[in-house]
């Protein structure tokens, strides 16, 4: 995925499920270097396997919700009251 979408390694480790566009084929970065948003591009290979962890992902963030936990990073020009710990909507 790395060297797909151009992505540095620290972007992809913060990466939300609400990044990738999978219609669209993008990734949108939102924190990238010097405080700017980015878009780059989502590799045709990575799609399937990366709807299906994010099915797996959801289900296990569910779980932690349900027990009292799930709190995830948010980059401070997205968060939010409760962003923390919603489940979203992916695209696709």
């Amino acid at each position: 995925m790395l060297y797909g979408s151009g992505l540095r390694l620290m972007e992809c480790l913060h990466l939300r499920v609400k990044d990738p566009d999978f219609p669209y084929r993008t990734i949108t970065w939102y924190d990238a270097k010097g405080d700017q948003e980015r878009v780059t591009i989502l590799p045709q290979s990575i799609i399937e396997p990366l709807q299906y962890y994010l099915q797996i992902v959801k289900r296990t963030h569910e779980e932690d919700l349900a027990k009292g936990y799930g709190a995830v990073y948010l980059p401070y020009a997205l968060e939010r009251p409760g962003a923390r710990t919603e489940i979203p909507r992916t695209t696709g």
